[in-house]
């Protein structure tokens, strides 16, 4: 339930104009418009009746991410999990700086921000779900195009890829996964099901 359409609306058209300046495209779309609006979708097939602090953070899950490349952080594990959590950080912000902007109040916008930077995975309901539906959305748009980029991995790391991303979902989700819910990429199907049956 949405408690003031108009103000939802509202940022969510904020959040897709941030987006929208994204300048690289996928699929003759800003690259990161689009992860929203199939992060959105995705939510409404796996969790139709989402509390509004979870139809929020899943559109501003990736919110300009762009601006915060990888290359400035150092190479490596550490310098990988740096910007990752920087990239929480930022995100979380961002978002919130667009809802304060559209009329919420800060209980609200801290929920919302709670969500988008990971905070309780696995005990924060709006938190599990937002991980759910972007892992559910990495598997259905992202992973052949992922697999592609990194043709030298070997069978074994790419089953630690998939069993790390299954990892990090609820049961729910494993459930839609592997119940048609999402459309597995056809390639990597016997890996995926080699993973999840031996995770």
């Amino acid at each position: 339930m949405i408690a003031d359409p108009q103000r939802f609306n509202a940022t969510i058209a904020l959040f897709d104009a941030a987006n929208g300046q994204d300048p690289n495209l996928d699929e003759g779309l800003p690259k990161e418009l689009l992860y929203a609006r199939r992060m959105t979708d995705m939510l409404s097939r796996f969790a139709p009746q989402a509390s509004e602090v979870a139809q929020l953070a899943v559109r501003a899950q990736h919110i300009q991410r762009w601006t915060v490349p990888r290359s400035n952080y150092p190479l490596g594990k550490p310098g990988y999990f740096a910007w990752r959590t920087g990239l929480y950080r930022f995100h979380a912000e961002t978002a919130g700086a667009l809802m304060r902007q559209a009329g919420y109040d800060e209980m609200m916008i801290e929920s919302v921000k709670a969500a988008v930077g990971k905070q309780g995975i696995k005990t924060h309901p709006d938190t599990q779900l937002v991980e759910d539906v972007s892992s559910l959305v990495f598997i259905e748009h992202y992973m052949l195009g992922f697999a592609s980029q990194h043709a030298d991995y070997s069978e074994e790391k790419w089953l630690g890829i998939i069993r790390k991303t299954w990892k990090k979902m609820s049961g729910e989700a494993h459930a839609f996964a592997t119940s048609g819910g999402i459309k597995l990429p056809e390639a990597l199907v016997p890996l995926i099901l080699k993973a999840v049956a031996e995770g």
